[in-house]
C-alpha cells in the first residue's frame, strides 16, 4: 500500500481545498475556504516547529499522501487543547424532576444546558476521506495515526479526548437542529452561521445564544429526533470511535445536535495497545506474501511524523519490516517504530 500520513504543508493547500469543497456543509475544521486553510496550516506549521514539548493551543494538520502519484486523498486534524483562544460550548442534556402532591405525578423535563464543560480537553477532529478511496482500510488509517501522535508527543495533549460528530443535515443543506433552537434567535441560516463559525470562531454564540436553559419538549419534532445523532455518513466514524473507548456522555454541538463523545486520553485504545520496536531488518517476504502481522506503524518525531499499513515479524533482538512499508515511511534498519495492530 503506497498510501501515508504525514504533516500537512502549504504545498498541500490547493489538494485540501478541493476536499473541502466536497464535504457537503456542517463540517467545520474544513472549511472550503482558502484564507481560513491558510490560516489552519500555518497554525499547524508553527505547533510542529514548537519545541517545548508541553500542552499549549496547538492545531496539528495531517494529510493522506499517495506517495505513488503524490496526491492528497484525505485529511485529519488535531486540537491540542480546545477553549484557549474563545470559549468551546457544547449543550448537555440534563433532566429536571418535579412532582405535584395534588396531582399525584412527577414531571421529568429533559433540557439542554449550554456548557463549557470540556473546555481544555483535546480535539480529534477534521477527518475526511476522498470518496474515491474509501476502501482498503484507509479510514481507519487517518483516525488511527492521531492517536499514535498523541502517544509519541504525550506531554502535549490534554487527559481527556473528545471528537464532535456532524449531526443530520436535510437535502438542501440546512440543519433541523439548528432551525429548531439557535437559529430563532441568531437570524440566519445553518450554511451562513456554520460558514461564519469555520471562519471566525464561535464567539458570537456567547454574545447571541440565551443562556437559560431550552426545554427539549418545546422544539419541534424535526429538531428532538435528530438531538444526539450523527449524520449518516459519520456512522462508521461513530463506530471507530466506539471501538477506541470513546462514548457519548449526552453532549451535543451547539449547531447540528451532532453527538460529542469523549475519553480519557490514556484510555484511548490504540494508545494503550500500541509498542515501540527496533527495526533490525527489512524483509521483501513479508509484503510479498502477505507473511507477518499487518500493523499500523509510525516513526517520527512533531513535522517529521509518518504513519502507514506495514507486515512486521518479531526477531530476537527486534523487528522486521516488509519492504513497501519501510519505503513509503523511509525507515532504516536501526530506527525505533511505533506499532499497533490493525482492527
Amino acid at each position: 500500500m503506497t498510501f501515508r500520513i504525514r504533516a500537512a504543508g502549504p504545498h498541500d493547500l490547493q489538494h485540501i481545498y478541493e476536499m473541502a469543497k466536497r464535504t457537503g456543509g456542517g463540517f467545520t475544521n474544513l472549511p472550503p475556504d482558502r484564507k481560513s486553510l491558510i490560516a489552519k496550516l500555518d497554525r499547524s506549521g508553527e505547533a510542529f516547529a514548537r519545541a517545548e514539548d508541553t500542552l499549549d493551543d496547538d492545531l496539528f494538520f495531517f494529510v493522506l499522501e499517495n506517495t505513488a502519484t503524490g496526491d492528497v486523498r484525505g485529511t485529519c486534524q488535531v486540537f491540542s487543547a480546545v477553549g484557549q483562544k474563545w470559549p468551546f460550548y457544547s449543550y448537555r442534556i440534563g433532566a429536571l424532576t418535579q412532582h405535584s402532591a395534588e396531582l399525584g405525578r412527577t414531571f421529568r423535563a429533559d433540557i439542554l444546558n449550554l456548557s463549557t464543560d470540556l473546555e481544555g480537553a483535546t480535539e480529534v477532529g477534521g477527518l475526511f476521506l476522498h470518496p474515491g478511496e474509501r476502501a482498503g482500510g484507509l479510514g481507519l488509517l487517518i483516525a488511527r495515526s492521531r492517536y499514535l501522535f498523541i502517544r509519541n508527543h504525550r506531554p502535549r495533549f490534554a487527559d481527556r479526548t473528545l471528537a464532535e460528530l456532524r449531526g443530520v443535515i436535510d437535502e438542501a443543506g440546512g440543519s433541523p437542529f439548528w432551525d429548531g433552537v439557535a437559529g430563532r434567535f441568531f437570524g440566519m441560516n445553518f450554511q451562513d452561521a456554520d460558514e461564519f463559525n469555520a471562519k471566525f470562531g464561535n464567539q458570537f454564540i456567547a454574545d447571541l445564544m440565551p443562556k437559560h436553559p431550552v426545554y427539549i419538549a418545546m422544539l419541534t419534532d424535526h429538531a428532538r429526533a435528530v438531538i444526539g445523532v450523527p449524520h449518516p455518513t459519520g456512522r462508521a466514524a461513530m463506530r471507530m470511535l466506539e471501538n477506541e473507548g470513546f462514548a457519548w456522555e449526552r453532549y451535543v454541538d451547539i449547531f447540528d445536535g451532532g453527538p460529542t463523545m469523549t475519553v480519557r486520553t490514556d484510555q484511548i485504545r490504540s494508545i494503550r495497545e500500541a509498542e515501540d520496536a527496533r527495526v533490525v531488518a527489512v524483509d521483501g517476504k513479508l509484503g510479498e506474501h502477505r507473511e507477518g502481522d499487518k500493523r499500523l506503524i509510525a516513526v517520527g518525531r512533531l513535522a517529521d511524523f509518518r504513519c502507514a499499513y506495514g507486515y512486521i515479524a518479531e526477531r530476537d533482538d527486534g523487528i522486521a519490516l516488509d519492504v513497501e512499508c519501510a519505503s513509503v515511511l523511509g525507515i532504516e534498519p536501526g530506527e525505533t517504530v511505533t506499532h499497533v495492530a490493525r482492527w
